[in-house]
């Protein structure tokens, strides 16, 4: 490989580095979401009345219809309703707490008793970490460094050797 060969491709790929480091560094700050966190606790309360209000089909203002969490995060729900309810595996009678340690990213739907649909949904998402976002800037990095690579071989040849011909 010739010295301007490794010149350009070096520049290239440092180019292709930059440019995906700006966009993925954009978009994340675009799309920044609860996943962008380290685990927490995180408390859901259900109000007095609740109960009344879903037999009457009626939804709790305070009560999300779903919510996301970050791997690792502790659910805390604390009844403060006069009956006693339900979420998934998890039995919470009046005035007491119940809690739920989110151990698998996935998008997750338990049955519910103080949400009108009988349904409540749980995001849990792998957390945002310095090692993932630099895997996202590897994976984009080489192949947009390649790609300039190619482009610029395209816009400006490289140099053939002058042949020394004696006539």
């Amino acid at each position: 490989m010739t010295r301007s060969v490794a010149l350009r491709l070096l520049i290239s790929m440092a180019l292709g580095f930059l440019i995906a480091f700006a966009i993925n560094e954009v978009a994340f700050l675009f799309m920044k979401s609860e996943a962008g966190r380290g685990p927490e606790r995180i408390e859901l309360v259900i109000p007095a009345g609740t109960a009344d209000k879903v037999a009457r089909g009626q939804s709790e203002p305070t009560i999300p219809r779903k919510m996301v969490f970050v791997l690792g995060d502790t659910l805390v729900i604390t009844n403060n309703d006069t009956a006693d309810h339900r979420l998934g595996p998890l039995f919470i009678p009046s005035n007491t707490s119940a809690s739920l340690t989110l151990s698998q990213a996935a998008d997750l739907t338990y049955s519910c008793s103080f949400d009108p649909g009988r349904y409540f949904g749980l995001d849990v998402r792998e957390p945002v970490t310095v090692a993932t976002r630099f895997e996202a800037l590897l994976i984009s990095g080489v192949p947009l460094g390649i790609l300039v690579m190619i482009y610029s071989i395209l816009v400006w040849p490289l140099n053939k050797p002058k042949s020394t011909e004696s006539s």
